[in-house]
């Protein structure tokens, strides 16, 4: 059953076959993420003694192809062919993971090749992310994109329920290296079942060699996201976000709730673990909630409740079971709200962005949004030296429920569901973009 005859009759995504291998596919590429995110660390403070400035490193290298990103959406916006970008991203990852295990049985692995690997995953990752946009909305119709976005978040947030103790165990059994072999496995899964996905491919941007250069290209990817009144407002807000979410940071709060709440390693996991269901539950029933208070109003309260909970866990004071008790209830209400945040966003975007900028939208789009993390990052590690633990937190809660001052003046509290009169309507409303923000018929760069 294809897309088009699943929504023409109200059917689930479950029964159309292409989106459910292309599901399928995400599903096992997120556990296997999962997997490198403890294998790698541990790679490199294991067998290489790396310390915490390096280990840093690693992780601020697999953020950093993300600058370059409104360059290459304008790039893949001329290619004529995305799924066959999005099968190359996967074999890419696949084989730059085997390197790892292939050097540490011949004992040759060092921190270089480490930050290599970071870098061409993060690249890689890039490439996938940017080609994506249009092959979704060719994959998805329109009136399913809240669901589908439903239920891809909700595998991706089953992950980090389930993957840190898949790969934990992995890990044990196996050492960390060669549980790298399991990752660079569900990549080549995600490239077949993408390669079995069948969608009628967007043409290319005309024009091709001869056509604007690709500064030119990206520039227009971010001078039509400033234009539009719901891009604009959306990208302001998930940026800031996304800054003070890593001015928290994992780091900062496993850091807090050790030294400053006295959790041992062991209580801090069930905390995480209990907290993490709040995203699963958030990606399964934004679909419900968006209908009833409208996509625009979720997306409002996601911004809020995404960032604000961290306060909770700060604030937490009083016997063992209470600081465990707010950590989770942080780690719950966050995710809950990510979620809210990100579905409704990711499928807002789709709506209104038309086929020959979704790349390069994506692109720029990337750029500014992922570009604040490694910054907020920075600027936690500073405050929280000059200032101490707690009162970070506090500050990147605070910080980050301001962003949804970026939304309030906006016309994306009023948009009620992904129609087109009203997608339209909104954009006219704010004056910037008007309907040439939206397809003629009707991508996960959030938070």
């Amino acid at each position: 059953m294809s897309g088009s005859e699943a929504a023409a009759g109200g059917i689930s995504l479950w029964r159309d076959r292409r989106f459910r291998r292309f599901w399928a596919g995400q599903s096992v590429s997120q556990f296997g993420d999962r997997i490198t995110e403890l294998a790698l660390p541990l790679i490199a403070v294991s067998a290489l003694s790396a310390t915490a400035n390096q280990v840093a490193w690693l992780t601020a290298l697999i953020w950093t192809p993300n600058l370059l990103a409104i360059l290459l959406g304008a790039w893949v916006d001329q290619r004529p062919r995305k799924r066959r970008l999005m099968i190359l991203a996967d074999l890419v990852r696949a084989a730059v993971l085997l390197s790892v295990p292939v050097a540490y049985l011949l004992g040759a692995v060092t921190l270089g090749q480490l930050y290599a690997v970071a870098l061409l995953t993060g690249a890689a990752g890039v490439l996938f992310n940017t080609a994506y946009p249009p092959f979704f909305v060719r994959l998805v119709p329109r009136p399913s994109y809240v669901d589908a976005n439903s239920k891809l978040s909700a595998t991706r947030s089953a992950s980090y329920v389930a993957g840190p103790a898949i790969g934990g165990a992995l890990i044990q059994v196996l050492t960390a290296p060669v549980t790298l072999v399991v990752d660079a496995l569900t990549f080549l899964v995600s490239a077949v079942l993408v390669g079995r996905v069948r969608v009628d491919e967007p043409p290319a941007v005309p024009g091709g060699a001869a056509g604007p250069s690709l500064w030119r290209r990206a520039g227009e990817g971010l001078s039509f996201v400033v234009r539009h009144p719901v891009l604009r407002a959306t990208l302001g807000c998930a940026a800031t976000v996304n800054f003070f979410s890593f001015v928290a940071g994992s780091g900062l709060i496993v850091l807090f709730a050790n030294r400053n709440l006295g959790l041992s390693a062991g209580v801090i996991g069930v905390a995480f673990g209990v907290g993490a269901t709040g995203s699963l539950l958030g990606a399964v029933i934004a679909p419900r909630i968006s209908r009833r208070f409208g996509v625009g109003r979720s997306i409002v309260v996601g911004a809020v409740l995404f960032p604000a909970p961290t306060a909770i866990a700060a604030a937490a004071d009083g016997p063992l079971w209470l600081r465990a008790g707010a950590l989770a209830a942080a780690q719950f209400f966050s995710g809950f709200g990510v979620m809210l945040f990100d579905v409704n966003l990711n499928s807002l975007q789709a709506a209104v962005i038309p086929d020959d900028m979704r790349s390069r939208v994506a692109g720029a789009y990337s750029t500014v949004n992922y570009g604040a993390r490694p910054v907020g990052a920075v600027t936690g590690g500073l405050l929280a030296t000059l200032v101490g633990l707690r009162p970070t937190l506090l500050v990147a809660a605070l910080g980050g429920a301001l962003s949804v001052f970026w939304l309030l003046p906006s016309p994306v509290p009023r948009i009620r569901s992904l129609a087109s009169s009203d997608t339209t309507d909104a954009a006219d409303d704010g004056g910037a973009a008007g309907s040439e923000g939206v397809p003629a018929s009707a991508d996960p760069t959030t938070a």
